[in-house]
């Protein structure tokens, strides 16, 4: 899912799928890179992905290809005989046909793409790498091809096939980094169960394909069931797990006249629920279409090396045809002045540029993947650098999503120490698998807590659990169970705790209260770490949830947040994203729920928590497989290194053209100095080598432990 945001172009997605397709079917324009999510479904989203992963095969069949074409054309070329000494070995007759023709194949087979992309950019009038390369070669080419068949000069087919080999090398490697396709789509629809269990008028079940209810059909839903579609609870009682829905941090009771939401869990007893929405009214195809919307709305944009070979397109034509006229004035050498032209248009192909940012993605690729970072969408990962604020969600991403015991509270004289109190109710919660009592038996475990074994156990739906244990009943139970035995608990540490967004368990003993326990979200180790670091970068820190105010709160008191938002439904996220971005503030987005889903799409850069749905993780521009929030840190690091380097390498890609260019048009031949074709492909290979170099360099850089 997420952004609309462009991924190629000899350094960014974008370019690929506006200006590389275009040599292979002409269509996708238009597309951008989002590949399969967000905005395609079903058979579409296959084809598109198909399309693309035919694109790559495509790329990479035509670059072997070639470099088998192209190991004769270097041999039969004489520049390369002479460079070795071997030109009486490998001469012959005739030779010259023989690597004009194979020189032709390498021409039309594998510069196709970038002929046909040429086109495309010249017929859109939005020249760029594409229209550079394609009239690099033709040039190459056609003056080759006259000078094979009469006219006086040098053959440029090894520059000619050696640029076409780069070419389709980079584009190849661009590719291959960025060919996760992302299947969100699916990931959501796969949240819903494929069957229901529908309940005839005479109260016999029927197991049906969920595609087939109908608002008003009743379901029954068992323990352990997720919910099929959005409804409304008729009968029965139950807690219902919803947080990789909606982001609450806890089971909600559900009893009659509670709505339910397709795809959450039921915990423990059975419902029965009348379908009120199915199809695109659920709230799973809602969250659907609020991150198709989106990634419609994100504006592409535009790469720093498109930009540059935009530039060296109009250097190389206004270069060449001023150096062609020039040279006719003044020696009247058609053949010289031919050379002279061609040597400007070759040497200002982009050999290196077209391997500055491929290259540099290849490795930050795997740098980032060898941090726990996997990069899904470059764009949107390198404008990380120019963040401004971090919105973190809160429940499993800068908390662990369960409960912990914050506080036990022995309110019986009896049982005046803590451990008394955890240990009753350990022994009951040790038979349940609820969240609460999972909370309960880690805290018993942590404090070497020994507690005895309950008998009877008896769960009880939606009020708590309850067991005999050394002779007592002892229960386990939330404040409705007492309300409604109206057994009065009357206690200020219980209401300051609640107040704090805490949930509050009563253990009871023969029914008279005799301890509470407050339990919350426990906030990650690393995420205070996590929070300094952003914040030492300059950027701002926010929390984002749909919890309560108060648990908000307590959570960016501790860590130190700058700001946070409370209370925030599912459908308002991608708002509260937006509200800030227009503010003119760059965000990201971290979070790892369904319901985050829309609000990393709206994000400019959305990063998923590794251990968060897959929902989550395939809208994400980057995830975080270690599920550290520290790793928020470490990708605006590699962002930055990252930027750094494709400067680096795109000013040794054109940098070398303001003293090669020159040297190539002439300007100092009264001095006798011409920078003849060899030296020019050189200078250009040269080129191409540092860049590679300077991109491998990005393994030195150290990101933060």
């Amino acid at each position: 899912m997420q952004h609309d945001k462009q991924q190629a172009e000899a350094g960014s997605r974008e370019h690929h799928d506006e200006q590389a397709q275009h040599g292979h079917d002409g269509h996708d324009q238009g597309h951008g890179h989002d590949q399969g999510h967000g905005s395609h479904q079903g058979h579409g989203h296959h084809d598109h992905h198909d399309h693309h992963a035919q694109m790559v095969r495509d790329f990479r069949r035509r670059f072997w290809v070639s470099v088998v074409l192209s190991v004769p054309v270097l041999a039969l070329s004489p520049m390369i005989q002479s460079w070795l000494g071997v030109e009486a070995m490998l001469a012959f007759p005739g030779d010259a046909y023989v690597q004009f023709a194979l020189a032709t194949a390498i021409f039309l087979y594998g510069g196709w793409p970038f002929l046909k992309g040429g086109v495309d950019e010249l017929w859109s009038k939005n020249p760029g790498m594409m229209l550079l390369i394609s009239l690099a070669i033709v040039v190459a080419y056609g003056y080759s091809t006259v000078v094979v068949f009469g006219l006086q000069g040098r053959v440029f087919f090894w520059e000619l096939a050696t640029l076409i080999d780069v070419m389709l090398l980079g584009h190849w490697i661009e590719m291959r980094s960025v060919m996760g396709a992302s299947s969100a789509l699916k990931e959501l629809a796969a949240l819903l169960p494929d069957t229901a269990h529908r309940l005839r008028e005479d109260g016999d079940v029927d197991d049906v394909a969920i595609e087939d209810l109908t608002p008003g059909d009743r379901v029954l839903i068992k323990p352990g069931e997720k919910v099929p579609a959005d409804g409304t609870v008729i009968e029965g009682r139950s807690s219902v797990d919803q947080s990789l829905l909606t982001g609450e941090s806890k089971p909600v009771e559900k009893q009659q006249d509670d709505s339910v939401v397709g795809g959450a869990i039921n915990r423990d007893g059975s419902l029965t629920v009348r379908v009120e929405q199915t199809g695109q009214e659920t709230y799973v195809a809602q969250v659907t279409q609020l991150v198709q919307n989106a990634q419609q709305s994100k504006s592409r944009q535009q790469d720093v090396a498109n930009r540059a070979a935009r530039w060296l397109t109009a250097i190389a034509i206004t270069a060449g045809v001023l150096t062609l006229v020039a040279w006719l004035l003044i020696e009247r050498d058609v053949a010289f002045s031919i050379e002279r032209m061609a040597t400007v248009m070759v040497i200002t192909c982009p050999h290196a540029l077209g391997l500055a940012v491929p290259l540099v993605v290849a490795v930050y690729t795997a740098v980032g993947a060898r941090h726990g970072l996997l990069i899904r969408r470059r764009a949107a990962f390198e404008s990380a650098r120019s963040l401004d604020a971090v919105v973190f969600d809160k429940t499993g991403t800068l908390t662990e999503g369960t409960f912990g015991v914050r506080q036990v509270v022995p309110l019986d004289d009896n049982m005046a120490e803590e451990d008394a109190v955890l240990r009753l109710a350990a022994a009951v919660e040790s038979r349940s698998e609820h969240p609460i009592a999972r909370g309960i038996v880690s805290a018993a475990r942590q404090r070497d807590i020994r507690w005895p074994e309950a008998s009877d156990f008896e769960n009880m739906p939606g009020q708590g659990a309850r067991g005999q244990v050394e002779d007592h009943e002892v229960k386990v139970v939330n404040r409705g169970y007492l309300d409604e035995r109206e057994l009065p608990v009357d206690d200020d540490r219980l209401r300051e705790l609640q107040g704090q967004g805490d949930t509050v368990v009563f253990v009871l003993q023969n029914d008279e209260p005799v301890g509470a326990i407050a339990l919350g979200d426990t906030i990650r180790p690393e995420s205070r770490e996590a929070v300094d670091g952003l914040r030492r970068e300059g950027l701002r820190v926010m929390l984002i949830t749909g919890d309560s105010e108060a648990a908000a709160q307590r959570v960016a008191d501790e860590l130190g947040l700058d700001e946070y938002f409370a209370d925030v439904q599912p459908e308002h996220k991608a708002d509260r994203i937006r509200e800030l971005r227009d503010r003119g503030l760059r965000v990201a987005m971290v979070g790892d729920g369904v319901n985050d889903a829309p609000a990393l799409a709206e994000a400019d850069v959305g990063i998923a928590i590794g251990a968060g749905t897959q929902v989550a993780i395939e809208t994400a521009d980057v995830v975080l497989v270690r599920s550290d929030p520290r790793d928020t840190l470490r990708t605006l690091q590699l962002a930055r290194l990252t930027h750094r380097k494709m400067l680096q390498n795109l000013a040794w890609a054109t940098g070398y053209n303001v003293v090669a260019i020159p040297l190539a048009a002439g300007v100092l031949a009264w001095a006798g100095v011409v920078l003849s074709p060899a030296v020019g492909a050189l200078v250009m290979s040269a080129s191409t080598v540092i860049v590679a170099v300077n991109a491998r360099l990005l393994r030195l850089g150290e990101l933060s432990d």
